[in-house]
């Protein structure tokens, strides 16, 4: 192939570019005029004007975000087919745009006239003579790469279709890493496009091994199902979860360069409302934490007394003295507890305890008075209300949460569920070190135990004055909030949280690392999604997760009662041959049951062993720096969790880093992304999860293994972390 034949094809498909952006900018510039007329309609002066203000301008933005988003790589496939389906090539783009003749310009790769770009092989052209991968840099054309997929078609049509390149999938294969996950819409393979496109209901399971591109398979699978039912997932809102901050951080420009904005992104730290940890514990008490014996733990302490409050209360009315003892006290509490959620039942606590302690009243002044003159005796009476409000506060999940760090009451609620020592670990994790990772789910757990506090209506209002009427009922909360006090047993005030227990579900849930998730997890991750459908993705042979029964059955009962589709995916696209055959072989050696995809390509490069040292700091340097200096992408240096601080303070105070690996700086803090200058970054073997570098230093690996039960699964995934070159110290 000559290069003036190259040039020539290139030159042709930036003319169409070309017209294509020209187009994105008009239909830009006509969002922006529908925003602008829909901010006019506001000023109309009636209700009408600014419904219809709302509406354009929500979906004028809508509009331009997705123009705003497609930019980069707009224009990235065409199809030239045969002329009985269609004499005027295809193009395939990140999202659909009409000329202004209303043709079609760009076909949105999610479409249905796009899936044979993805569908067509040699075997099942389709109709499809050739496919052409256009490779852009901005708005410039800077390389195609052709698929002849039907010669005889291309023969007995007499076309002039030039073949041009060596496969678009092997050139973006070599294409060097940096800070961010990136779309594969050019290069979707066909086992690939099946899960993409696999039906919208149920579940669909993506399973695969390393570098199977199961990640980016599912986010373009959530991108394609907004494009096929917008209003049922938009309006119902998708759910995206991952293991880290770090990974939502690697992936997040995945769905925005699809067109699509309207997702919510999620690390397993993040998943509730107004909650964002992470700090992970240690192995021996995250695996405590993650167990679903914790459900019942967190059952027994939402049903407690909070520490602090009144045990009696006694007061003299006519002529009677009333006693709220403790047997009477807990004959209330089981009253209410019975009808449901802890906090729901505040509106009843004062009837409740009005209730038992009119049964007390026997005196003949009493009685001539009647229970609405008792009533409003008692709920004038400043004490009665101090008590009430005391005995039974309104709760958040972190205060009761808190709870636990006392020993005495952890002994007490824990008696056979946790042993003596494993309450140890607890209370010590619970003592002024902050949320971890793994008490996400447990506050969860609480959030559905305790309810949320009712919110106060005008239709509450009439209610409540309806059952004052005709059964000498009150609200213990109306009384508190308009006398403005505050009652929580922290001495600190409560305030009711803005998202509610009913607004957390979604239409779709996308879970990816499943198999890290820990029983506790399943069940904060399913009640985000017993209506919804769901993408799960993972690999049991990577998973963190020691008791894997446990954790399926849990995931059983999040999807129970959803039709399964199940996926698998062959190809590893990430690693080289030679890295994945010595990951390979590591997994076969410690016994791990891991799925072994085939890798694609092969360098030339086997991983490099390095013996142990004392001189340990050196030798990590010489590895970073030969590495850093050899590949043009991100190097990963993955250490275990006890040196990640002693690590990153030698390549954070290594000056000659900079020359050797041209520019490059080491993170000072693996829990936060660097920003995309940084080519160098220091992380523990589960940061890695889900994240990929051209070159990675595995400082240590024996530490590694042995830090925690499932360390040789945890090694195992940082071995498939890099895409050129391997290298273990140590």
């Amino acid at each position: 192939m000559s290069e003036e034949l190259e040039r020539r094809e290139i030159a042709a498909e930036q003319e169409y570019v070309d017209r294509v952006y020209v187009q994105l900018e008009a239909s830009a510039r006509s969002a922006k005029e529908l925003a602008a007329e829909g901010h006019g309609r506001g000023r109309l002066g009636h209700e009408g004007g600014l419904v219809e203000r709302d509406a354009m301008v929500f979906q004028a933005a809508k509009r331009i975000a997705q123009l705003d988003a497609a930019h980069e790589g707009l224009v990235f496939g065409r199809l030239d087919l045969d002329g009985a389906i269609d004499t005027e090539p295809r193009y395939i783009g990140r999202i659909g745009l009409r000329d202004s003749q209303r043709d079609s310009l760009l076909i949105d790769w999610r479409a249905p006239a796009a899936a044979v770009f993805y569908q067509a092989t040699a075997a099942e052209p389709q109709g499809v003579i050739r496919r052409r991968v256009l490779r852009a840099d901005h708005r410039t054309v800077v390389g195609v790469e052709d698929e002849l997929l039907d010669a005889q078609a291309l023969e007995s049509s007499g076309a002039d279709l030039p073949i041009v390149g060596e496969g678009a999938l092997m050139a973006q294969l070599s294409r060097a890493r940096d800070r961010s996950m990136h779309s594969i819409v050019a290069t979707i393979q066909a086992e690939q496009d099946k899960a993409i496109r696999a039906p919208g209901k149920g579940v669909v399971s993506i399973s695969g091994g390393p570098g199977t591109g199961k990640t980016v398979v599912a986010l373009h699978r959530a991108a394609y199902l907004l494009y096929s039912d917008r209003r049922r997932y938009e309006s119902g809102g998708v759910l995206v979860v991952g293991p880290s901050g770090v990974f939502m951080r690697y992936i997040e420009r995945v769905l925005p360069s699809l067109g699509e904005t309207a997702v919510a992104l999620r690390s397993l730290g993040e998943v509730v409302d107004g909650v964002r940890a992470t700090r992970h514990d240690e192995p021996a008490v995250a695996d405590v934490k993650g167990a679903a014996r914790m459900a019942e733990l967190m059952r027994r302490i939402a049903r407690q007394q909070a520490p602090g409050s009144p045990t009696d209360f006694s007061v003299f009315w006519r002529d009677d003295r009333i006693v709220l003892d403790r047997g009477v006290l807990g004959r209330v509490r089981r009253q209410l507890m019975s009808q449901g959620r802890r906090n729901r039942q505040l509106p009843r606590v004062a009837n409740a305890l009005l209730d038992a302690m009119w049964r007390q009243v026997r005196g003949e002044r009493g009685r001539e008075r009647g229970r609405e003159a008792f009533n409003d005796d008692m709920l004038s009476h400043p004490a009665f209300v101090d008590f009430a409000s005391a005995w039974w506060p309104p709760l958040d999940a972190p205060t009761v949460l808190g709870w636990l760090a006392d020993p005495e009451v952890l002994a007490r609620v824990g008696e056979g569920v946790v042993t003596p020592e494993e309450q140890r670990l607890l209370s010590k994790s619970w003592t002024g070190g902050g949320l971890s990772v793994e008490d996400v789910a447990l506050l969860d757990e609480l959030r559905y135990l305790l309810g949320d506090v009712p919110l106060r209506t005008d239709a509450d209002h009439d209610r409540d004055d309806t059952v004052t009427a005709t059964e000498g009922g009150v609200d213990l909360q109306e009384l508190t909030t308009a006398s403005e006090r505050e009652y929580a047993p922290t001495g600190r005030a409560w305030a009711p949280p803005t998202h509610r227990i009913e607004d957390d579900g979604f239409a779709h849930v996308l879970i990816d690392e499943a198999q890290d998730l820990t029983p506790m997890q399943w069940r904060m991750v399913g009640r985000r999604g017993r209506t919804a459908s769901w993408t799960i993705v993972g690999d049991p042979a990577q998973s963190s997760w020691p008791v894997p029964a446990e954790s399926a059955a849990a995931r059983a009962e999040a999807l129970e009662g959803k039709q399964l589709h199940e996926f698998h995916l062959s190809t590893n696209y990430r690693n080289s041959a030679e890295i994945y055959e010595f990951a390979a072989a590591y997994a076969g050696r410690v016994g791990l049951d891991a799925d072994l995809p085939e890798a694609v390509r092969r360098t030339g490069e086997a991983p490099r062993e390095l013996p142990d040292t004392p001189d340990l700091e050196s030798a990590t340097r010489a590895a970073v720096s030969e590495i850093a200096a050899t590949v043009q992408g991100t190097v990963g240096v993955v250490v275990p969790v006890a040196r990640r601080s002693e690590v990153n303070a030698w390549l954070a105070s290594w000056p000659e880093l900079a020359d050797d690996a041209r520019g490059a700086r080491a993170a000072v803090d693996s829990s936060v992304a660097p920003s995309g200058e940084d080519r160098v970054v220091v992380l523990t073997g589960l940061d890695t999860k889900g994240l990929e570098f051209d070159g990675i230093v595995v400082v240590r690996p024996q530490e590694i293994e042995d830090e925690s039960a499932t360390g040789r699964a945890t090694l195992y995934v940082v071995l498939t972390r890099a895409t050129q070159l391997l290298t273990t110290v140590g």
